[in-house]
């Protein structure tokens, strides 16, 4: 299991590097495809100094099964997730700032790049608002992310999901990236939405032709 610890521990040293939380703020999870064991950062620990011994397992029915530590106070939320999407084996909630904005202001983000709307989804929308750490929380946050890649979490932060940690990251960019150009686009004018049937067409594209 230490491997998939190391992929967790790994990946919040990349999400500061990539400034997309601050301090201990945030929370990663990564699920083992085939024993469905859950990977989960500790609660309130830096990010920089984490190493495997501090990584909270779950078995596949939610039980901790390893770890000394106690599990990030959204615990639930990413069994809920993982419940929910048969697809996902990572998780990563940051704090970024321009993403973060739009959740602030309870606002979607509209589909208004090509990437965005390939490997995110239609939208990214804003979950109903509840306390942190609340199975609430994780029943809305599922909820609004339905099939899509990213959801806000209202007066909170970002959520991005991938059947790999490689691709939920790929996600985080992309959201950050389209959360920041939206936002620059207000000086200019009014950004043009990408329609239902041209993103149907990149979609399937992506899925089809795409790459190697």
């Amino acid at each position: 299991m230490d491997d998939f610890k190391q992929i967790v521990v790994d990946a919040g040293v990349k999400m500061c590097q990539r400034s997309l939380t601050v301090g201990t703020w945030g929370n990663i999870s990564y699920r083992d495809p085939e024993s469905g064991n859950i990977f989960l950062t500790p609660s309130g620990m830096d990010y920089q100094k984490l190493g495997t011994n501090d990584i909270v397992v779950y078995n596949a029915k939610g039980e901790i099964i390893e770890g000394q530590r106690k599990p990030s106070i959204e615990w639930s939320m990413h069994l809920a997730i993982f419940a929910a999407r048969e697809d996902v084996n990572a998780i990563i909630h940051t704090h970024p700032t321009y993403s973060t904005a739009f959740a602030i202001t309870d606002t979607s983000i509209p589909p208004v790049s090509e990437d965005f709307v390939q490997i995110v989804g239609d939208s990214v929308e804003c979950a109903e608002y509840a306390l942190p750490g609340t199975k609430e929380l994780g029943e809305y946050a599922v909820k609004a992310l339905a099939s899509k890649n990213a959801v806000l979490l209202t007066s909170h932060g970002t959520l991005c999901v991938g059947p790999n940690m490689d691709f939920a990251f790929k996600v985080c960019d992309v959201v950050e990236k389209t959360a920041y150009l939206y936002l620059m686009s207000k000086n200019l004018g009014e950004a043009r939405i990408i329609s239902p049937a041209d993103i149907k067409a990149m979609q399937d594209f992506v899925k089809t032709k795409y790459g190697q």
